[in-house]
């Protein structure tokens, strides 16, 4: 197993894998889910050397399964969790803290994360209150989510921000515009959410009506698509195009789609971590090829030029689920 430093951070070293435990809250986005698989999930991840975990305490019961997952080995663990927009407040972003360790089962979390930016309440206050848990020892570290050029920069200002994480795969690259460039000049951490941009680069969906509605509800889809709250045209036809042209290139290289495009995105400068969604233990193992794919200079090129078309249909904003972004 790969590890790095998470934002030269002293201490905390992650994988370069990561797991992603939204998937343990089931519900309407991603279905019905048993605990017992996910628990399963955490565990074989650990076996393997996968020892970052990445929830929120927006995401339903994930925190609870997480915690239990963990039991008897939080010890081996990298536990990253999200405060919510709605509790930046200072008193209830203490409060919410409260309640994630409650929830998780543990006396402290490793990287606790601002989970959206809420333009409503002073940033300063907010990052006092980072600041007052890390110095009582609950959080050992703190860092940003979905944070764009502008939030970043006044972060920076402000404190000690270990890490940026943002959607960033073959199919969704618009970091690469600004964002990332300042994460690697701040020597901040990027960690990516949806690298496989929720299923479709690991090629099962041959069209995009293949793709489940709770799935399909991002601005890479229709307006019309069940869930879809972008008010957007999407760009189905551009992506099914760029999806095939990364299959071909992973089928002349003998390899997995998924995992060559796991290990492109592994590759790029500033990229600390790849969050890996993972319903059960065989899910955890199948993604682990990737770390051992190198990929050459030359085939990461061809395909960053297979993505560039959907890049730019994309267009600036970096937000997957919502026009206007959210982002700034």
């Amino acid at each position: 197993m790969e590890y790095r430093d998470l934002g030269g951070s002293d201490g905390l070293r992650v994988s370069a894998i990561a797991l992603g435990c939204w998937p343990f809250a089931g519900g309407d986005v991603w279905g019905e889910q048993e605990d017992a698989d996910s628990i399963a999930a955490v565990r074989a991840a650990l076996d393997e050397g996968i020892n970052f975990f990445d929830t929120a305490e927006g995401y339903g019961r994930s925190e609870e399964v997480l915690g239990r997952g963990l039991k008897g080995r939080r010890g081996a663990a990298v536990v990253a969790t999200k405060v919510s927009a709605g509790n930046l407040d200072p008193p209830e972003l203490l409060r919410a803290c409260e309640r994630s360790l409650k929830a998780l089962q543990t006396d402290y979390i490793d990287l606790y994360q601002i989970h959206w930016p809420n333009w409503d309440v002073p940033l300063e206050g907010t990052v006092g209150a980072l600041e007052r848990l890390q110095e009582q020892g609950k959080i050992r570290a703190y860092g940003v989510c979905n944070f764009a050029v502008r939030d970043l920069s006044e972060m920076v200002e402000l404190g000690r921000c270990l890490s940026d994480q943002l959607p960033y795969s073959l199919a969704w690259r618009g970091i690469e515009r600004a964002v990332l460039p300042l994460c690697r000049g701040n020597g901040i951490g990027v960690i990516c959410y949806s690298p496989l941009a929720q299923g479709v680069l690991t090629g099962r969906y041959a069209h995009a009506d293949e793709v489940p509605a709770g799935l399909a509800r991002t601005r890479l889809y229709s307006q019309e698509r069940p869930m879809s709250e972008h008010g957007e045209p999407g760009c189905e036809d551009v992506l099914f195009r760029a999806v095939a042209e990364i299959r071909e290139i992973a089928a002349e290289l003998g390899e997995p789609m998924a995992a060559v495009s796991l290990a492109w995105l592994r590759q790029q400068e500033g990229v600390t971590s790849l969050l890996v969604g993972a319903r059960n233990a065989e899910e955890v193992r199948r993604n682990l090829p990737s770390l051992e794919l190198r990929l050459s200079v030359e085939v990461i090129q061809r395909l960053a030029r297979a993505t560039e078309a959907l890049k730019e249909a994309l267009g600036e904003s970096l937000d997957m689920w919502f026009a206007p972004s959210r982002m700034r």
